[in-house]
């Protein structure tokens, strides 16, 4: 049975004779029956929809706003990215893990909530320095609910003339309703900045309101991530909207071995030396710069096989890493 919201959306877009709504959700309910497992249901709907297609052809689904954003469409504000990642791909801490397991049954059994008045939670802010996951988090958990991936464009989104992000954003949401879906707001301290800071215009104040308003008015099924390495810049009204706040710090040594055998299993290949030496070795590091320098190992094994030399090559390859971080190091201080 499609949700009640989508079934009153579909009645409200009949009675107006507003085709672009009624695809939208028609699709939208389709695409909900198609994740239950009903795929004659599903089959049978999408059959109906295609056989009205001429009546619907002159409409799309990203539909273009009005105003000073008339040229513009949904396209030019969210990135669809299809997810590949999956939760038992990363490396978590414990309670983090928890947390994300919880809330990931809360929505495949999202059904039983609602017979009980109750909405699985669907707001989650992360917080952490670069390299540490917060993107590959959120495109894990629309891969384990099997629902798309959209990421926020702030070119798109933020436009230059007085009311035109707000509106955008609103546009936006009314769209993003019509999903079942994860919405990322990566590096969200740029629009969700501190109303207080002397330095921000009004401008960017009446969007943060907007903002707020719109994130509190989206229904328990669009799941709305955010991620930010600035914690201290954001709204203070904006942390009381996620329900769930996690941190993503920089990998334990024991993440790191956990992350390397990881690493072995997926590629077939055998560090030569100890996992927690080379743990010690790259302390300090984001899981990005482990990655790369894994697969900077990885790529020279393949090229050098049959003979490869692991044992040269991981050597070969912490060098490379520690001159690439000593440089780093010396362009900060500059």
């Amino acid at each position: 049975m499609a949700r009640a919201d989508l079934l009153i959306k579909l009645i409200k877009a009949g009675t107006t004779n507003d085709k672009e709504l009624f695809k939208k959700v028609a699709e939208s309910i389709i695409a909900e029956e198609r994740i239950k497992k009903h795929s004659i249901l599903a089959d049978e709907l999408e059959k109906e929809l295609h056989n009205n297609a001429p009546v619907l052809a002159n409409k799309t689904i990203f539909n273009p706003v009005n105003g000073n954003s008339s040229n513009l469409s949904i396209e030019n504000f969210v990135q669809n990215y299809s997810p590949v990642r999956n939760i038992n791909d990363l490396v978590l801490s414990q309670p983090t893990q928890k947390i994300l397991q919880e809330f990931v049954q809360e929505h495949h059994r999202g059904d039983i909530l609602r017979s009980y008045n109750l909405e699985p939670r669907n707001r989650l802010l992360l917080v952490g320095a670069p390299g540490n996951g917060k993107t590959s988090l959120a495109e894990a958990i629309a891969t384990s609910l099997i629902v798309p991936f959209y990421t926020i464009r702030y070119d798109g989104i933020i436009g230059s003339f007085l009311g035109e992000t707000a509106n955008r954003l609103r546009k936006l949401i009314d769209f993003i309703k019509t999903q079942h879906c994860v919405l990322f707001f990566d590096e969200f301290d740029s629009i969700g900045k501190e109303r207080g800071d002397i330095h921000e215009t009004g401008e960017i104040k009446r969007v943060v309101s907007s903002l707020l308003m719109q994130l509190d008015s989206l229904p328990s099924y669009v799941i709305v991530i955010a991620a930010t390495n600035h914690p201290e810049l954001l709204d203070k009204a904006v942390w009381r909207r996620f329900q769930i706040r996690l941190e993503l710090p920089n990998p334990s040594s024991s993440m790191v071995v956990e992350w390397l055998s990881k690493f072995e299993n997926k590629c077939g290949i055998n560090f030569p030396v100890s996992k927690s030496i080379l743990a010690k070795q790259l302390a300090g590091l984001n899981f990005s710069e482990i990655e790369e320098f894994g697969l900077n190992v990885f790529r020279k094994h393949v090229l050098s096989l049959p003979d490869s030399d692991m044992k040269g090559i991981t050597s070969s390859c912490l060098k490379e890493l520690a001159l690439k971080y000593k440089l780093k190091a010396l362009t900060k201080k500059k």
